[in-house]
């Protein structure tokens, strides 16, 4: 059997590379540049290569990763014409994703034996965070999951809004107060209301905002402590949404907000409008979190779970 079997309905699969397209095309042309001429891998190509991943945001230190692990391979097989290249990338890569991503789910999933399921979602405004959890929503709902969303990022009248423009549009109940409230009084609201109606998953929206880091600690610390009180366990996923498009400043994101909370899960947004889908690898590989969903296009149905294998299917074809 293949490595990369296909696992994906062929309308995913279609929408997963149409939305790597511009990630595909911009990093061919420079892997075309980088091996013009050369009919073996060698410590040019190499330097070359390295260039090409760095550029295309996989990020340094995961790019040194993976030129090492083909130098590696160059080292074993004595000799590796640049025409194996991009099969050896896929290997490579795949494997990379698959330290961190151990699961390979291909659909919108709840854990056996936590109800209801609780996701608290975090990520500053503008990363299509509050787009994500309608989305999520649509899909627990899709699989006859019942879902309750609570509009903890008070900052903003206009996150609140638009989660209920969301919730209105899916059909699910919202939990919700003024602009300026307590983010962690309508997270307690949310949860006590999600048990109240027997709800599968909850999802609470919270901080639109990297005001500072301590602030942030300590907001999101007093949200998860006041939700405990109703759900003990809860929160059972910190999912942090990124945008994808921003490249590094994904990465930045992403050290802010792992250092002032636990993240357990990403969702990486915007690929589809973006040549820098590489974000995706060097983020999963240099926080050790899982890509848990990555959003490829505009529609309702254009949130995917992440799939490491069709990812790099899609991205290296």
């Amino acid at each position: 059997m293949s490595f990369f079997k296909k696992i994906f309905s062929k309308e995913k699969k279609e929408t997963l590379d149409k939305g790597l397209e511009k990630s595909k095309t911009s990093f061919f042309e420079k892997m075309s540049k980088a091996v013009a001429g050369k009919s073996k891998v060698d410590d040019d190509v190499l330097d070359n290569l390295e260039e090409v991943l760095v550029t295309s945001d996989v990020g340094v230190k995961t790019t040194l990763k993976v030129i090492e692990r083909i130098e590696a391979r160059v080292a074993k097989d004595k000799y590796l014409g640049t025409d194996e290249l991009n099969k050896i990338l896929r290997e490579e890569i795949a494997g990379l994703l698959s330290e961190t991503n151990t699961g390979n789910a291909t659909d919108f999933e709840v854990p056996e034996g936590t109800k209801p399921h609780v996701i608290m979602v975090v990520g500053v405004n503008g990363v299509g965070k509050t787009t994500t959890i309608g989305k999520l929503a649509y899909q627990f709902k899709k699989q006859g999951k019942k879902v309750v969303l609570g509009a903890a990022d008070t900052f903003r009248a206009a996150a609140i809004d638009q989660l209920q423009v969301w919730a209105d549009r899916v059909d699910i109940p919202i939990v919700k107060q003024q602009m300026g409230s307590d983010p962690a009084s309508v997270a307690f609201d949310a949860l006590e209301s999600g048990v109240n109606q027997g709800a599968d998953v909850i999802i609470i929206d919270t901080a639109g905002r990297l005001h500072n880091k301590v602030n942030l600690m300590n907001e999101l610390t007093k949200v998860k402590r006041v939700m405990q009180k109703v759900v003990g366990d809860a929160p059972h996923d910190v999912l942090l949404v990124l945008d994808g498009s921003t490249g590094q400043n994904a990465f930045e994101q992403a050290k802010q907000f792992t250092a002032a909370t636990e993240v357990t899960s990403l969702a990486v947004t915007k690929l589809d409008g973006t040549a820098k889908g590489g974000v995706v690898i060097g983020i999963s590989d240099q926080f050790q979190i899982p890509v848990k969903y990555i959003g490829v296009g505009e529609g309702i149905e254009d949130l995917q779970v992440f799939n490491k294998i069709e990812f790099v299917d899609s991205f290296f074809k």
